[in-house]
């Protein structure tokens, strides 16, 4: 029968078609939570018997629960995908076809989760925001491990140095400093702590943008402003140069002074 939860979302997350393993992990859990996963992995199958008492009310009871789990798989999908679905009565013939569709090697959806993170980029995204979207990839890569490998400790120690290497190189040029004295901590940090210390770098840098603490520059004039200005100098200067000491008249020195030549022609003092 069908669990407590008859709300017709399942999961948050929705198969686009690139994260099928990732999607199906959460999908069946969340079936198995609703004790639902039977219709997926088919031991919950139709009725069959319809000479007993009880196969109406066994096959009313499997038709509702079909349904609901159908639906909510459909509400977990993108649109393209839900109206592929239209043509299949059972949950488990979709899933089958949703399977059958998007499940990859695991070799060819570790070289794609692996392209996919060495691409992405913070960008315009708070920093939040941007470690969100690298978790994803990241769950979504951990899911192409062996059991062998999430067992061995060494190997975790490792692939949490490469996150941070890879959150740290992703980062926009604004944390340049900050990313400078991580990684040279010894030893290094865990993501999720430097993820703590950006926010509030974050913080800080918005509230000083807020305050408006910008540098103000001086403007510098223009080349022409600069002419004009050295031009109207040497105007005022030679204005002042041209005033006769002597006689107070404009446009001579008093070495040319007419007065004192006239006198010195004369013999006057």
């Amino acid at each position: 029968m069908a669990g407590k939860d008859d709300s017709l979302q399942s999961v948050s997350t929705r198969l686009d078609g690139n994260n099928y393993t990732y999607w199906s992990y959460i999908m069946k859990n969340f079936l198995r939570g609703n004790n639902m996963g039977g219709y997926v992995t088919g031991t919950k199958a139709k009725p069959t018997v319809p000479q007993t008492e009880t196969y109406d009310l066994l096959l009313d009871a499997w038709e509702t629960d079909n349904s609901k789990v159908i639906t909510w798989i459909n509400n977990s999908v993108t649109l393209s995908i839900g109206m592929q679905l239209a043509k299949y009565d059972t949950t488990k013939e979709v899933w089958n076809h949703l399977e059958r569709l998007y499940t990859q090697s695991n070799f060819a959806k570790q070289y794609q989760l692996e392209h996919d993170i060495r691409a992405l980029q913070q960008n315009d995204q708070s920093i939040q925001d941007f470690y969100v979207a690298m978790s994803d990839l990241w769950d979504q890569l951990a899911l192409t491990e062996s059991k062998e490998l999430k067992d061995f400790q060494p190997y975790i120690a490792r692939r949490e140095e490469q996150r941070l290497v890879q959150f740290l190189m992703a980062l926009h040029s604004d944390f340049e400093g900050l990313r400078g004295t991580i990684i040279h901590r010894s030893p290094l940090p865990s993501v999720d702590s430097v993820v703590h210390e950006l926010i509030a770098e974050e913080t800080c840098i918005k509230s000083h943008a807020d305050k408006g603490f910008k540098t103000t520059s001086i403007p510098t004039p223009a080349p022409a402003v600069l002419a004009v200005s050295s031009n109207q100098s040497r105007q005022t200067s030679r204005v002042v140069h041209d005033e006769c000491a002597f006689c107070k008249q404009k446009n001579h020195w008093k070495a040319q002074c007419p007065l004192l030549v006239n006198m010195g022609k004369s013999g006057q003092p």
